[in-house]
């Protein structure tokens, strides 16, 4: 059993190893993919800190505004990962992945860590930034710890959502087309730059299905100095777990018709 459980993570490893030597050889990427939420923080988090009733009582609009554009971050490098998996494709490497005698949940769970990983370095040029701004950001080893798992576990969700939408397009233009499309939605019907309370009755019912919703909610909980979960932690994390667990069993079932 523990062999068994050594050897399947050895494989994940394996993948998860090919993908972090692409971000070695393109530290380019980690410059330009801070300069949104920079954008973000630095602008809109100036513009919105002088409006009233947007973050809760007691809590500046820059410290609320953190957690909300670090999930963003981690949204946008994770939900546009299904378009490597589409270049991998018509480079022919997915072929030899499935030609290979590691189960396909293995390959997708593989990516979906490598999204985790981008998330995380994502998170430190965030964190330094929000410090550097001023934000209020717990710097406790148990909630770095707790920012770390969070952004991996939602990270890890919508690589494999990314995944089955490759699936099933097949091509770049069409997943561009379509990841444009859903990620504004889903960013914004979550928690991430304005609280529940504040929406329509309508947009309030559809952030309840939003995953970005309770990683954002954690996140603020654990991100924060005197921040605080409003639907609890382990409903926050048994949520997201339990969305990538249903993701990564369609993705594993599906991620074959990429080769054909």
């Amino acid at each position: 059993m523990i062999d068994a459980v050594s050897r399947f993570a050895s494989q994940i490893w394996g993948i998860v190893a090919a993908e972090v030597q692409k971000l070695r050889h393109d530290p380019v990427e980690l410059f330009t993919r801070s300069v949104q939420p920079a954008l973000w923080l630095i602008l809109f988090g100036e513009v919105m800190a002088g409006v009233r009733g947007v973050a809760p009582t007691n809590m500046r609009y820059l410290d609320y505004l953190s957690a909300g554009i670090l999930a963003q971050s981690a949204l946008f490098v994770a939900i546009f990962y299904g378009i490597a998996t589409i270049w991998e494709h018509d480079l022919g490497i997915l072929q030899r992945y499935l030609v290979s005698p590691v189960p396909r949940i293995v390959l997708v769970l593989g990516k979906a860590v490598s999204a985790g990983i981008r998330a995380l370095s994502q998170a430190v040029i965030i964190y330094v930034l929000a410090l550097a701004l001023g934000a209020d950001i717990s710097l406790a080893p148990q909630h770095v710890v707790g920012v770390a798992g969070t952004l991996m576990i939602g990270s890890a969700l919508f690589a494999l959502l990314s995944l089955i939408i490759a699936s099933l397009v097949k091509t770049r233009e069409r997943f561009m087309g379509i990841g444009q499309m859903i990620t504004m939605p889903i960013f914004f019907a979550s928690n991430a730059i304005y609280p529940l309370s504040i929406m329509p009755a309508w947009m309030r019912i559809v952030s309840r299905f939003n995953p970005l919703t309770y990683q954002v909610d954690a996140l603020r909980a654990l991100m924060l100095v005197d921040g605080v979960s409003d639907f609890g932690l382990l409903f926050d994390f048994a949520l997201l777990a339990g969305a990538a667990a249903a993701m990564a069993f369609v993705a594993a079932r599906m991620y074959p018709r990429m080769g054909y």
